[in-house]
């Protein structure tokens, strides 16, 4: 293979991989304690919990007692790590939380959620333990709901213990050290001493606060998102600031450190690595857009993180930004500057029309303002939310509809498209049908989760945990995947059979059921004659739009059943490499068991219009109809991106996006030459990340399959 270097510029720096030169702000230590974590050297120290509280030792107990004795055991005997280098302290070395399992149990932990942080960090857990107490004191609870009280506070008490143990190993490296070694853990102890117990008085405090209380909830196995931490954190530091108790740069350190501590796992032997890659916890960001008042959130914590992210390449904390009609330019600059180094970190929502969505459903404005996603993607109100969805494939309702699934062979008796078109949605409310009735028994009476409840609104007032309707509002989003494959289909179907009459439907179907066997040129000429959804072409695009509008429509017949929310979301999350196993050949030129459309992207090597073309088809749909969510995946040639019109021209697209009525973009720069060298030499690229879905994995720990799903999707190149 050529070397990829000649096609475009290839940067590696300590180890990480990137398209196009990184900026040096962080201090030397920083950068190569950096390298350290980057390299797996934690992750690879990672071992079980030395104990085991199953069923079977607590056979009388009930799930928020033995949870809650786990969590106690966690907090005395997790093993503590302590980096001369770092300046935040507490680390998660159990295995099993990796495994979605709490450590030291059989109890499964909890992800697909972000969890408020900021009540607590401003109340510190004495706030929060002394809500506990006093609704136990106010009584009118249950046994179930004085039981979950109860865990609770056992579990408050734990983490306390923890921090407290790094409080204790402190001093004693304290007392053993001199000189400068012993002034940066001095330093490091004032930070640490007396948070989270009570709120933070300094930046620093804060950031240690909620590395606190976030890694004790991963020690524990739950991966919740860190949600809108310059919201969160910006106000400490513009006070410190204005005290002149630090500058910029001291600041960007100190994230710099909070962002390194989050790759401890890298290296891990954990169960994600060879399908869907690695950094794959649900521990996303929220950047910029408004409060609960409407008023801007965006501050020097924002620049701050994007700095420090656009320097040391950091993907395992995606960052989701919120954008619209009042985002300043600088903000607009610094996302596209990220997006071209690769990797697919920083994605934009539309937070204008996130918000009308929000609220047509059904949420208060002032809850609506305060979205953050589930640690992915999928749209939550942030700290009130018990989230779930439903995955399914579209395709396959249509394949099953019309007689190509595998449990329909029979070809339907339809005199016109507009009966075929039915046979479909009959398939496809059928489909719903299922998830309404199961999803309204969702959250019903699920695992323990006594930890993370606490962090939960609502759950102490009801007396009822995250996994047994005690949030808020308890979710449970159908997702629909393969759209546009469906909508192609469609297209093809009414131009080939109906329209143009070239075949009967069953004769067609055939050809489809034989997948294409001796009709090569028929496959060719059929994939290469239609201008398919993604290019701007108004009748295809109004196919999957049809599509689009009636899934909707009939999600919104029944948006809560039994107490839990159903909001319409469109997904895939990768599953477009599962879902191909049960497809047949598709209309539209396909093989059977090809990967097909990622999100509501377009289908791979159909959109030949470059990426402004990709932007107006997706920009014709009514997102504010779809209040969970759906990405457009965009992946752009980095040599379109090497020099300021380039950067001009994604600026550009990106308000596009968002001027169109879009409502989550993905963007990777990412050049597949590259990815089949680190397919040959991973070695080479060990820390080459890239997009895969909510999440960016670094490419060489992704399996064969999920590797080639990134490869196949569409490179596009500005005109």
């Amino acid at each position: 293979m050529s070397d990829p270097s000649a096609a475009v510029r290839l940067i590696e720096d300590f180890g990480v991989t990137t398209f196009a030169k990184r900026p040096r702000r962080l201090s030397p230590e920083t950068r190569a304690f950096a390298a350290r974590v980057l390299s797996g050297e934690f992750g690879r120290e990672m071992r079980k919990a030395d104990f085991l509280i199953d069923r079977e030792a607590m056979p009388d107990a009930s799930g928020n007692a033995r949870y809650a004795t786990v969590v106690s055991r966690i907090a005395d005997s997790a093993p503590l790590r302590l980096v001369a280098e770092e300046k935040l302290v507490g680390a998660a070395p159990l295995l099993e939380a990796t495994h979605h399992l709490t450590p030291g149990s059989d109890i499964h932990s909890t992800s697909h959620t972000t969890v408020d942080f900021k009540t607590v960090l401003e109340s510190g857990y004495r706030g929060l333990r002394r809500c506990v107490e006093e609704r136990l004191e106010r009584g009118d609870l249950d046994e179930k709901g004085l039981d979950l009280l109860r865990g609770m506070l056992i579990c408050l008490e734990a983490a306390g213990r923890w921090q407290a143990r790094y409080v204790v190993e402190l001093e004693r490296l304290i007392a053993e050290s001199e000189g400068g070694l012993r002034r940066h853990y001095e330093e490091v102890l004032a930070a640490a001493r007396n948070v989270p117990e009570d709120p933070p008085e300094s930046f620093r405090e804060a950031l240690q606060s909620l590395w606190f209380m976030w890694e004790f909830q991963r020690l524990c196995g739950n991966w919740s998102g860190l949600g809108r931490v310059d919201e969160m954190l910006g106000p400490f530091l513009q006070r410190d600031l204005e005290l002149g108790a630090i500058d910029l740069d001291g600041a960007r350190e100190l994230i710099a450190h909070f962002w390194i501590k989050g790759c401890e796992w890298i290296g891990g032997d954990y169960g994600s690595v060879g399908t869907s890659g690695d950094a794959q916890f649900y521990q996303n960001v929220i950047l910029g857009g408004v409060d609960a008042n409407g008023v801007s959130v965006i501050n020097e914590v924002t620049y701050l993180v994007l700095d420090v992210v656009e320097e040391l390449h950091i993907s395992d904390f995606p960052i989701a930004v919120r954008v619209g009609a009042q985002t300043p330019e600088r903000l607009w600059r610094r996302i596209a500057e990220l997006q071209r180094l690769g990797g697919g970190i920083v994605s934009i929502y539309n937070e204008d029309l996130v918000l009308r969505a929000l609220v047509d459903f059904g949420y208060p404005l002032r809850e609506a303002r305060q979205f953050t996603n589930d640690g992915c993607w999928e749209i939550i109100v942030g700290g009130k939310t018990a989230f779930s969805y439903y995955p399914f494939d579209m395709l396959l309702c249509l394949q099953e509809g019309i007689g190509l699934g595998p449990n329909n062979l029979e070809t339907p008796d339809c005199a016109d498209f507009e009966e075929l078109y039915q046979a479909f949605l009959n398939s496809l409310r059928k489909m719903l049908e299922r998830i309404w009735a199961e999803g309204a028994e969702v959250f019903a009476n699920g695992h323990p989760a006594p930890l993370l409840s606490l962090l939960v609104e609502d759950c102490i007032e009801r007396g009822r945990g995250y996994h047994e309707r005690g949030a808020r509002y308890s979710v449970r989003s159908p997702h629909a995947g393969g759209l546009p494959d469906t909508a192609n289909s469609l297209y093809v179907l009414k131009r080939v059979v109906f329209d143009e009459e070239r075949f009967a439907l069953g004769e067609f179907l055939d050809i489809l059921r034989e997948n294409w066997e001796e009709q090569e040129l028929l496959r060719q000429r059929l994939r290469n004659e239609f201008a398919l959804y993604g290019n701007d072409d108004d009748e295809a695009d109004g196919m999957l739009k049809r599509v689009y509008d009636d899934y909707v429509r009939m999600c919104a017949e029944v948006p809560e059943r039994n107490g839990v929310r159903m909001p319409a979301g469109i997904s895939t999350f990768g599953r477009e490499a599962q879902f191909k196993d049960h497809r047949t050949a598709t209309p539209f030129g396909s093989f059977a068991h090809d990967i097909l459309a990622s999100n509501l992207s377009p289908t791979p090597g159909t959109d030949r219009e470059g990426p402004t073309a990709v932007v107006k088809s997706i920009c014709k749909v009514d997102f504010e109809k779809l209040p969970c969510g759906t990405p457009l995946d965009l992946k752009i040639h980095p040599s379109c991106l090497q020099d300021e019109n380039g950067l001009t021209s994604l600026v550009a697209l990106l308000k596009t996006f968002v001027d169109g009525g879009g409502l989550y973009l993905q963007v990777d720069v990412v050049d597949a030459q590259v990815l089949r060298a680190a397919q040959e030499h991973p070695e080479r690229y060990a820390n080459l990340s890239v997009r895969v879905s909510g999440w960016s994995a670094r490419f060489v720990t992704l399996s064969r399959e999920w590797q080639e799903m990134i490869i196949q999707r569409t490179e596009q190149f500005f005109n």
